[in-house]
This record gives structure tokens, sequence and C-alpha cells, in this order.
């Protein structure tokens, strides 16, 4: 099972996975394209792969010499930490928001007027606007699961001027939300289907689904407030 990853195994099985996807984490609001998830479902998957064999091995040794101890000590050089890596994704998405809420915040009249220019960044604006103000910065978690969304909130937090005490503690628990959902995909994934490539699929397809949902909801949330 765990060969089957083999094409990824020597990197989610160093420490550099953890750089790897932080950085990746923190530029995908710039570059929405990097395959962020991707490495946050590969390296969960690959840590879930590790965890079993090397149960399966501490049993294996402790029939034979009645002690796995040797074996289980082995599990954290070999695979990804679970939580470290929850930590890494979930401190790099709320590092790379804040870094485009400044930006977004020093913009000045000519990141104004590109906004006013855009229809969906002004209504982003509005809506965000008075999300925040109600205290109701859901919307701030559900745009981190959208396409791109992350990166249209946190520029317009920004240009907005919404004050850091509003937009913070929403984008470090949509951070934190991605990261332990994007982990948990493929971590449960492969403790249910194995580590397969059909186990990373179905991880990416939930993560994507996600995305698909997060969207629609979003586009809904006008009409609902409108209706209110």
């Amino acid at each position: 099972m765990v060969e089957s990853l083999g094409s990824i195994g020597s990197l989610v099985s160093s420490p550099w996975i953890y750089a790897l996807v932080a950085t990746s984490v923190l530029l995908d609001i710039f570059l929405p394209v990097l395959p962020s998830g991707v490495l946050v479902i590969a390296a969960a998957t690959a840590a879930a792969a590790g965890s079993g064999a090397a149960a399966a091995a501490g049993t294996g040794a402790a029939a034979a010499a009645g002690t796995g101890a040797a074996a289980a000590g082995r599990v954290p050089q070999d695979v990804p930490d679970i939580l470290v890596l929850i930590l890494c994704a979930a401190t790099a998405s709320v590092v790379g928001d804040l870094a485009v809420y400044r930006l977004a915040w020093r913009g000045g009249p000519r990141l104004d007027r590109a906004i006013a220019r855009s229809r969906r960044l002004t209504t982003a604006q509005e809506r965000l606007g008075g999300a925040l103000a109600r205290g109701g910065g859901a919307l701030v978690v559900l745009a981190r699961f959208a396409p791109a969304g992350r990166s249209v909130v946190s520029l317009v937090a920004g240009t907005a001027h919404r004050r850091i005490r509003e937009f913070l503690p929403w984008s470090a628990l949509a951070g934190l939300a991605w990261a332990l959902y994007s982990v948990a995909l493929g971590y449960f994934g492969s403790q249910w289907l194995g580590a397969t490539w059909l186990a990373t699929g179905v991880s990416l397809a939930a993560l994507f689904g996600a995305g698909a949902v997060a969207a629609y909801l979003m586009r809904r949330q006008p009409r609902a407030t409108e209706a209110s």
C-alpha cells in the first residue's frame, strides 16, 4: 500500500514537507493555482499509511521479540506528524491572509479604482463589510474553501480598512477549519480506503466539492440578505 505513493514518498517522509506545505499555503493566496490542498492531503495520506505500517511492524516485532518499543519510536521520523502538519497549514494560511490584508490596506487610490471597476470585488466589499461589522465573519470561513475566495476576502477587508480585530479571529478560524478538513480527508481517506491513489483521489474530490459548495453558498448570500 505504501509503495503506491512512491512518487512522493521520499518528499512526504522528510522534514521538508512542512516547509513545502507552509510555503504553498502561504503563496496560494497570490497564486490560487498552487496545489496547497493537494500537498496537505498527500502528506496526511502518507502519515496515515506510515503510521499503519509502523503499527504493523511493531506488532510483528512484539510477537518475535516480546516488545514493539523500538518500532514505535520510529514513527515520528518516518512520516509527517499530523498535529504539526495542521499547525503549519493553518499558520501559513493566516500569515498569507494578513500579508494581502496589509498590502490592500496600503494600496491607495489606484487599488480603490481597480476594485470599483470590478463588480465582483465591489459586491464582495459591501457584503464583507456588513458581515464583519455585525460580527458575522462566517463569510471569511466560507470563503476559505471557495476557489480564490480567500484572496478576494483578504483583499476586500484590507481595502475597506476593516479593523484587524474584526478580521484576524475569523481568518484564524478559517485557516484552522481548512487545515483540519484537508488533513482529515487525507488521513481518514487512507485509513478507510488504504494508501492508494483511489484514497487520494476521493479526498481531493471531497476537497474540491467543499469548494464548489462554498462558492455556491457565497453566491446565494446576497439573495438571503435582500430577503431579510
